[in-house]
């Protein structure tokens, strides 16, 4: 089996397209030299070379993490914020029952302390003494 061969004219292109053809040049002699388990392996190499790439990919994803983090933040304290709001109302509202019925025994006491002179004046007048 002859091989074809890997010496192409390039008239006239420019760096990236200088490149792009050494690129694929290399993909040719990989897959002619290397079999087709080793290529696989080739390939994951070529991928996790790229750390620019990954860095840029871990970046995103870090800041993607950092966005949800702050957003569940924010959902948890207004929560929290909510719950408290919710205390104090209804504290202020069992405060101001507590109120009501404090001035209500007060003018209950008040007409008991008035009831309890009328019938020490009328035990006096009437003269049953002790």
């Amino acid at each position: 089996m002859e091989r074809p061969s890997l010496e192409i004219n390039l008239p006239n292109t420019h760096e990236e397209g200088k490149l792009y053809v050494v690129d694929s040049l290399n993909n040719l002699n990989k897959l002619n030299v290397c079999p087709d388990g080793s290529q696989h392996a080739l390939d994951e190499e070529e991928n996790t070379g790229d750390t620019g790439e990954n860095m840029a990919g871990s970046n995103i994803r870090n800041q993607c993490l950092f966005f949800v983090t702050f957003v569940l933040t924010l959902i948890v304290s207004l929560a929290l914020v909510s719950f408290v709001i919710f205390l104090i109302i209804q504290t202020r509202n069992k405060m101001d029952q507590i109120t009501s019925r404090l001035l209500s025994e007060k003018k209950n006491i008040e007409e008991l302390k008035k009831m309890n002179n009328m019938i020490l004046k009328h035990l006096n007048q009437s003269g049953i003494k002790r």
